[in-house]
């Protein structure tokens, strides 16, 4: 099996197992008139990736969620983010079988700059081997398919908000932040995005079935991302039909020490990826 072949039967098989997935809701108080801050949320919006480079590093919670056929399931996922390296690590929580009886063995992820590394993928992979899925290659970019956005392409998406309002001030863990409600375009995100982002992001912006993003996010003082939701759409191959996804991203603790270590060649499992 070539390497490409490998890269797509990696990717196909993590849409099966996960794209029955998905996140939680946000809500805050309401505008403050007077607050100078919010005097253009567009451009501190499109910020906002910036501000979190500049903190370093973060611990990061995922939340993914999607209803299908009269079933919600949600994936969730905890690790954390290195935003200078690029380089994050999480450990994701499958969901149960639709009838509770299956629990499954948490997949570990590593995601670095255009590629999505899992461990405990399953499915033929031996136990101690990591697959690798080249995230350019996913028709979402990877925004969905791993069962957790990449915290900074989340933050990135943000760089092609079109429209965007203030809604208000709130706490989120005791921490005061600014609440702001808009709409992203993946293709302008894609241009303006840093690196590899600009290839995940202009994937998405084609294989979703509409580029422009719905999302709900809360900014601190400092402009950093405390959480972000967006709301993905995209068509489901085998039904033709459009499935809504939300993803819930936050993140807290920055400037913590993250030390992420991709795998080496030799721990790649090189081989066929049974399907399912």
């Amino acid at each position: 099996m070539t390497e490409r072949q490998q890269r797509q039967a990696g990717g196909s098989v993590v849409v099966a197992a996960v794209l029955m997935a998905c996140a939680t809701g946000c809500s805050g108080s309401g505008a403050t008139l007077d607050d100078a801050r919010a005097a253009d949320p567009v451009a501190a919006l499109r910020r906002a990736a910036d501000a979190l480079e500049d903190a370093g590093s973060s611990k990061a919670r995922t939340s993914m969620e999607m209803a299908t056929g009269g079933t919600r399931v949600t994936i969730r996922g905890e690790g954390v983010y290195d935003f200078r390296e690029r380089l994050g690590r999480l450990k994701v929580m499958l969901p149960q079988d639709p009838a509770g009886t299956s629990e499954h063995r948490p997949i570990t992820e590593l995601l670095a700059p255009g590629a999505l590394f899992m461990k405990n993928r399953g499915a033929g992979v031996p136990a101690d081997k990591w697959v690798r899925v080249d995230t350019a290659t996913l028709s979402d970019g990877n925004l969905v398919t791993g069962g957790a956005t990449d915290p900074l392409a989340a933050a990135e998406v943000l760089r092609g908000t079109r429209t965007a309002t203030y809604v208000g001030t709130t706490e989120l863990a005791g921490t005061e932040v600014r609440h702001y409600r808009g709409t992203a375009d993946l293709a302008a995100a894609a241009k303006h995005a840093s690196g590899a982002n600009k290839g995940v992001l202009a994937a998405a912006a084609k294989g979703f079935a509409t580029a422009a993003v719905p999302f709900d996010v809360y900014l601190d003082d400092q402009g950093r991302i405390r959480k972000i939701r967006h709301r993905f759409s995209f068509v489901n191959g085998q039904q033709q039909a459009t499935v809504a996804v939300a993803s819930t991203t936050l993140l807290y603790d920055f400037g913590i020490a993250t030390d992420v270590r991709l795998p080496a060649a030799r721990d790649i499992y090189a081989g066929e990826i049974a399907e399912g």
